[in-house]
């Protein structure tokens, strides 16, 4: 990957990992723009969505019915444009989500650098000249301790979030990219939270680009 020319770096994270905080930094000592909560905001200006009922969208597997109505309907029309609430208003699916979020990650890497974290970015930008893609794990003790910590929950608490993020994110990602989100061949880094401080995550990618940390 080139930094002298605009790039962009993709960062897929499981919950719990810090991944997140990871992508922002990176963004920072790059100077560059950092995508995660602007294209929410994005989504729920458009859809008059919250952050989680967009979620939990996402995570849902299309049924028979949705199959037969992409089959007969537009994909991007006009219809998605009708504010939610309104008496015409059709139910949001996943799929439009999939389609508007993709549009909009694309038009952010086509005006300049950036970090993207989350969001199907290394499938998104799959033709992309100039992109790293980032996988971020870690164990699942780690991660429970984390959203623990973080979110203020007990140990089953934590990991029923992690149980439930994890199963609405890799149906999202089977849906729309046919592939799986571990599958490791979809990165180029691959990242041990286990083993790393969040900076030293940040200094693991900036080596991997060519950049002092």
């Amino acid at each position: 990957m080139n930094t002298n020319e605009k790039f962009a770096i993709t960062i897929s994270r499981e919950v719990g990992t810090g991944g997140r905080t990871v992508g922002r930094k990176l963004a920072e000592k790059l100077g560059v723009r950092y995508c995660d909560k602007l294209l929410i905001n994005k989504l729920v200006g458009m859809f008059g969505l919250n952050e989680a009922e967009i979620e939990r969208i996402k995570g849902k597997k299309r049924n028979w019915l949705e199959d037969l109505f992409s089959k007969i309907t537009p994909e991007f029309g006009s219809d998605m444009f009708i504010p939610k609430g309104s008496e015409y208003a059709p139910e949001v699916t996943s799929q439009e989500i999939f389609i508007y979020e993709s549009h909009i990650l694309r038009s952010l890497a086509e005006e300049s650098s950036c970090v993207i974290a989350g969001r199907s970015g290394f499938y998104v930008l799959k033709d992309h000249p100039n992109k790293l893609d980032v996988f971020i794990h870690a164990s699942r003790a780690k991660r429970v301790e984390r959203i623990m910590r973080r979110q203020e929950l007990s140990e089953k608490e934590a990991g029923e979030v992690i149980d439930r993020v994890d199963k609405a994110r890799e149906n999202y990602i089977q849906e729309f990219a046919s592939t799986s989100r571990y599958d490791l061949r979809n990165y180029d880094l691959v990242l041990n939270m286990d083993y790393l401080t969040e900076e030293e995550a940040v200094d693991v990618i900036l080596k991997a680009i060519g950049q002092e940390g």
